[in-house]
């Protein structure tokens, strides 16, 4: 064996960066496979457990690890599948010794973990866009929320280490950039001088001008500061698209839910950064059939798709987690859920579709990732007949919309 684990990656961008530290945290173990599990849904604990029953099958002789969110919430329970050979926690899966214990669970109290480690990764395994950690952990509780569980509390790297890691991307051939973490806009909240999200972008962005493009995963509309609404407004390098962290379209709801923004917040700010910078295009995160929803308070959801002007959803039929407030709240029936969430999805289709046909004609600069595919500047994904290198970027000419992909040729 050549000494690298497979490593079996569920859920955000965060896992993602971190997968690429586990690779070269777990340099050495022969024919292992490393599950870094996810621990926001049910529904992802069980395609896990599944994975991991699957891959046993496959390599009986394997070592099995099991790390990520749903292994520090729930490893006792991982621990007594017999496919299971070791369980590793949050803090404990970027260490080295980890790897290397005998001990059968290995997984730490989260909360008592004061600090983001700086984790120095110089390319991303079948990638040509990059992740970055600058946040750790959540100090927020949504009452549906078990993710703090599992991360901790909010911890921020130091902005010379987030500059020296996109530095060495950036020369590494890396053309785009994703800062991710939980809850990446309480960034510098535990940072001498407490600098903003937007503060520590305007010197990255600064002292790394070779970047060509920079993005954030999921933000809080709550939060964004002064800093990042000037570099929306005024800087080319950030990309035009944000993801964010909406969960609920009424009032009631997410107050229930303990989201500190109203219906009312969200579009305002939607309107805001629409007018600082008009050619924005926003996706969020919304959870349909939260308990206590009635049919009334789903079409305040729906609605706001439209008035926000929504594109990319990532929806979610809400998923009860023991511990938390929410699963002790009057539950919505489970296929009234499903028939939200899918009633969302459609919305959101159609939404995606008009903006699609919206880009025909047009020019985009397209980042590409494999095979003549990839995103533009807004996330829409773009495929290609022309002969395109991987990592590149490359203007194309918008021809046609293909389904849920656009058709683009470069410009003659």
């Amino acid at each position: 064996m050549n000494g690298t684990p497979d490593i079996v990656t569920f859920g955000c961008r965060l896992n993602a960066f971190e997968s690429e530290v586990i690779r070269d945290r777990a340099a050495g173990l022969d024919d292992a496979i490393i599950f870094n599990t996810c621990a926001v849904t049910k529904e992802a604990e069980r395609q896990a457990r599944q994975a991991i029953r699957k891959a046993r099958r496959k390599r009986p002789g394997a070592e099995i690890i099991v790390t990520g969110c749903a292994a520090q919430v729930n490893a006792d329970a991982f621990a007594s599948m017999p496919e299971v050979d070791r369980v590793i926690g949050n803090a404990e899966k970027l260490t080295n010794a980890a790897y290397h214990s005998e001990r059968q669970i290995l997984v730490g109290d989260i909360m008592a973990v004061q600090e983001t480690a700086g984790h120095l990764v110089e390319g991303f395994e079948g990638r040509t866009r990059a992740f970055v950690q600058v946040q750790q952990g959540c100090d927020h509780r949504c009452t549906f929320c078990i993710i703090p569980y599992g991360r901790g509390n909010n911890r921020s790297a130091p902005i010379g280490e987030i500059t020296t890691q996109v530095r060495t991307l950036a020369e590494n051939g890396y053309s785009e950039i994703v800062l991710t973490g939980v809850d990446i806009t309480s960034y510098g909240a535990d940072l001498p001088g407490q600098p903003s999200l937007g503060q520590m972008m305007r010197r990255l962005l600064a002292q790394v001008p070779e970047l060509q493009r920079l993005r954030l995963s999921s933000i809080d509309c709550i939060e964004i500061d002064d800093d990042l609404m000037r570099l929306i407004e005024t800087e080319p390098r950030l990309m035009p698209h944000f993801h964010l962290s909406l969960q609920a379209g009424d009032d009631l709801i997410l107050k229930r839910m303990k989201r500190r923004h109203s219906r009312d917040d969200a579009i305002a700010i939607c309107d805001t950064i629409r007018t600082r910078r008009p050619d924005v295009v926003f996706g969020a995160d919304l959870i349909a059939g939260f308990p206590t929803e009635t049919e009334a308070m789903f079409q305040q959801s729906l609605n706001l798709i439209d008035e926000c002007g929504l594109t990319w959803l990532h929806v979610f039929p809400y998923s009860t987690r023991p511990g938390t407030p929410a699963a002790l709240m009057p539950q919505v029936p489970g296929q009234i859920r499903r028939e939200r969430a899918a009633q969302l999805r459609q919305a959101g289709e159609a939404a995606a579709t008009r903006f699609l046909d919206g880009l025909v004609g047009a020019t985009a600069t397209v980042l590409v990732e494999q095979n003549s595919t990839g995103r533009t500047e807004h996330f829409a994904p773009v495929r290609s007949d022309d002969k395109l290198p991987d990592g590149s970027l490359a203007t194309l000419r918008i021809m046609s919309r293909e389904g849920d992909a656009l058709r683009g040729q470069l410009n003659a």
